[in-house]
């Protein structure tokens, strides 16, 4: 075992029309997660498998909590009255691969509600005009209009300090970061997975078990692009600004306008694109040096 959500592979390395002997190359791990839910059911204790996702093994509570969070299936982290692995041990890593979240006594879950919250995409992700209409029906958080503010140089200064904290993407190369910065730029939780989704509810479950949310002072930053889904976590989180190293979706951008959550795009090289919610953004003015004639 090569360390927590990776493992080292043999393989022979081409350089040019030079071909190495057999060498060792770290991967990031993927393996199957299953969420299974305990709850109160006509008097009864009743379990069911709720969702099944491709991840890196490792904060699989988080994970846990965080999916049934951002979906609207639980609220706060006084619902939760155990979180536990089971099944059998699999696998290089004797990993256990289904997580199964108690909530607490006189909790009630919609599952029909539960069931027209799930969509497909390419991308594991949701989709459709008819989900904003969902989530104006569901109870995201109303953002703060006047915080937080971030200065350009700031925002600039991001993606190196994703980079920096990001340990397994520096041994593999393989995995999508998360992670929650303040006004100063100082980083405060980090996530990493296989999956971008899976990075964004690892993160936002470790601040819901914490009982951080909502974030109201936070900005979020993904190493990818930014999907509709992520905005949608992002917004069921109560951050404020979500920045992504690169391009966001149409859809998304419909999302952060519609809940005037600020967006940014290809966060990198110091440059970024406001998309929705300039108004969290510091403006430097620029003085006119033209000479008048």
């Amino acid at each position: 075992m090569a360390g927590r959500g990776i493992v080292e592979v043999p393989v022979e390395k081409v350089n040019g029309r030079c071909v190495s002997t057999a060498q060792g190359d770290l991967l990031a791990v993927e393996e199957p997660l299953e969420i299974r839910l305990g709850f109160a059911l006509a008097g009864k204790r009743t379990h069911r498998s709720i969702s099944i996702t491709m991840r890196t093994p490792g904060d699989d509570f988080e994970l846990a909590a965080g999916f049934l969070f951002t979906e609207g299936i639980i609220h706060d982290r006084d619902q939760i009255e155990a979180l536990q692995h089971c099944g059998p041990a699999v696998g290089e890593n004797k990993n256990r691969n289904v997580v199964r979240i108690e909530l607490q006594p006189g909790v009630e879950i919609d599952f029909k509600r539960l069931e027209r919250h799930f969509y497909t995409s390419s991308s594991c992700g949701v989709c459709g005009k008819t989900s904003i209409e969902a989530l104006q029906v569901g109870a995201c958080p109303i953002l703060p209009s006047d915080r937080p503010v971030f200065d350009p140089v700031i925002i600039h200064r991001l993606p190196e300090a994703l980079r920096e904290a990001q340990c397994v993407f520096e041994r593999t190369g393989g995995l999508h970061a998360a992670a929650l910065f303040d006004e100063s730029g100082k980083l405060h939780a980090l996530r990493e997975d296989v999956g971008r989704h899976n990075a964004v509810d690892k993160l936002i479950g470790s601040q819901l078990l914490e009982k951080r949310v909502p974030l109201h002072d936070r900005l979020i930053l993904v190493s990818g692009r930014a999907s509709f889904e992520l905005v949608q976590k992002a917004l069921m989180a109560g951050i404020p600004v979500l920045a992504a190293v690169g391009a966001p979706s149409s859809l998304a951008v419909d999302l952060a306008r519609t809940f005037k959550m600020t967006l940014l795009g290809f966060v990198r090289n110091d440059r970024f694109n406001i998309y929705t919610g300039e108004g969290r953004i510091r403006k430097t003015v620029i003085p006119n040096t033209a000479v008048e004639r």
